[in-house]
């Protein structure tokens, strides 16, 4: 069994996820504004929880959790790119992002579109950039294929088209779930399968895994519902209610708050049961998953 706890195995990837996109941006030829705002954002904070769920279903196989710090690294670079074009005034128009002005408040809109473009791309030369020591060519491939379906129109992308069409509808709960499964889970999934491949699990560990983190991210995004109805602004760092102002279809509205509570419940204990199913050593996942339904911001 691990003998970390959460607080300081995320405390050392965290540090060790940081250093590295810092130093992946430096290492650019590229027009000095132009890493300044991809910095930015890359920069801005947060919970960091894909690499961590990277690191740790690495730390449940025995893993060297370095070996993940290439695909992490990616992930996050998809994920900054994602909020990036999200606080876009024609997207969700947010000045706001982690309690700092969003990137293109600072940098002007045409900076920011381009610095997720630069991040969206730079992430699969990462990828194609890993050490032979991390991952030998098949899984580089699998690793490249994997991200940039869960990135793509099958994935995120996809998700957050229906989110943008869903707006001002009232959607049903199965609608709903398919823009949260696909705009937040998918890059959920993918950080949890990435470390899964490296660690060649068998297909009983893939299917066990791949469960979990669905479930996982449903519990994720029903909790960012109830934040933004009942949470703390200072501590979300944007304001209050962006979901109700841009007529947007959430859990509460669908199912009542008491509903949606209930939602995140069941989510939480099926990926519960799945992560148990591995017979893996899965204790800072666990955690990470008690974190998602208990955390404030």
């Amino acid at each position: 069994m691990s003998n970390q706890t959460l607080a300081s195995f995320s405390g050392e990837h965290k540090l060790l996820l940081e250093n590295r996109l810092e130093a992946f941006i430096e290492e650019l030829q590229a027009p000095i504004h132009l890493k300044e705002s991809m910095l930015y954002s890359l920069k801005a904070g947060g919970k960091r929880i894909r690499p961590l769920l990277l690191f740790a279903t690495l730390e449940a196989f025995g893993i060297d959790t370095k070996k993940g710090l290439y695909p992490a690294t990616a992930i996050e670079m998809i994920h900054t790119y994602s909020l990036i074009h999200d606080d876009l005034p024609s997207m969700d128009d947010d000045d706001l992002r982690r309690g700092k002005p969003t990137n293109h408040k600072v940098f002007g809109e045409a900076l920011a579109i381009l610095a997720g473009d630069g991040l969206l791309t730079y992430s699969f030369q990462v990828l194609a950039n890993m050490p032979e020591e991390h991952s030998d060519s098949k899984t580089k491939i699998a690793l490249i294929s994997l991200l940039a379906t869960a990135a793509g129109a099958e994935g995120m992308v996809g998700g957050q088209v229906a989110d943008i069409e869903g707006e001002g509808k009232q959607l049903t709960l199965e609608e709903l779930e398919y823009i949260h499964l696909h705009k937040t889970g998918k890059l959920l999934v993918c950080s949890v399968m990435s470390a899964a491949i490296i660690a060649k699990a068998s297909g009983e560990q893939l299917q066990a895994l791949e469960k979990f983190a669905q479930h996982l991210g449903m519990a994720f995004q029903i909790r960012d519902d109830i934040l933004d109805v009942e949470g703390n602004q200072e501590l979300i760092g944007k304001p209050l209610g962006s979901d109700i102002e841009n007529s947007k279809s959430t859990y509460p509205v669908l199912l009542t708050m008491a509903g949606a509570k209930e939602a995140m419940q069941k989510h939480f204990e099926a990926a519960k049961y799945h992560l148990q199913s591995t017979g893996l050593d899965t204790l800072i996942l666990e955690e990470i998953t008690d974190l998602v339904v208990l955390r404030e911001s």
